[in-house]
């Protein structure tokens, strides 16, 4: 039974990767296409942020769904983290490569100088050393270390949702929503790690 139920995980993992990956094979076959619309570079760099934050989020709603619903995904939460560092992979590659044409010293300037770029870079940098180590090899080297490491996750969200809020000129209520859902899970966390007051046993 036991060996059933890990095999049938590994199964649905696999599918999450494969179901996880059509954004990106889609908003690429547009963009090869030319059916991006007017600015295909902006918008096929915004698509895979987009599903990087949304992977994340996915990722950090896993403890509150387990905790709120009894609904227990934690076997995925692993799947779901490595496609958000993938898209945010593929998010950097676009602008790195389209957007901005390998140019060295455009992207020093913005790395350094550009507020939502430079969080971007954070969340990247976290969602890497997140991804890397994403192994029991990790685990077992790292020890209570690597649950703290591994916190950072709130971290990365949080600087990833105000990247995406940054990166319009204007406040839409689409980048909103995503900063409120982002928020509502660090209160939850916050929340989760508060102490809690012990009842004293009854006289």
């Amino acid at each position: 039974m036991a060996a059933w139920q890990a095999r049938s995980a590994g199964l649905i993992r696999l599918g999450l990767y494969g179901v996880g990956l059509v954004p990106a094979v889609v908003s690429f076959v547009l963009g090869a296409t030319d059916r991006l619309g007017a600015d295909p570079v902006n918008t096929f760099e915004r698509t895979l942020g987009l599903w990087a934050l949304r992977f994340l989020i996915l990722s950090l709603c896993i403890t509150p769904l387990r905790a709120l619903a009894g609904v227990n995904l934690l076997r995925y939460r692993r799947a779901l983290g490595l496609l958000a560092f993938w898209y945010a992979l593929f998010h950097l590659s676009a602008y790195v490569a389209l957007d901005q044409g390998f140019d060295l010293p455009t992207l020093l300037a913005d790395v350094t100088k550009r507020p939502f770029i430079i969080l971007g870079m954070v969340a990247f940098t976290i969602l890497a050393a997140l991804a890397a180590t994403s192994n029991g090899w990790s685990i077992r080297r790292l020890g209570r270390r690597w649950k703290a490491l591994h916190r950072l996750a709130y971290a990365a969200a949080l600087c990833a949702a105000i990247h995406f809020i940054l990166s319009f000129k204007v406040i839409r209520a689409e980048t909103l929503l995503y900063g409120g859902v982002v928020a509502g899970l660090l209160a939850f966390r916050v929340w989760r790690a508060m102490p809690r007051q012990v009842k004293p046993p009854p006289a």
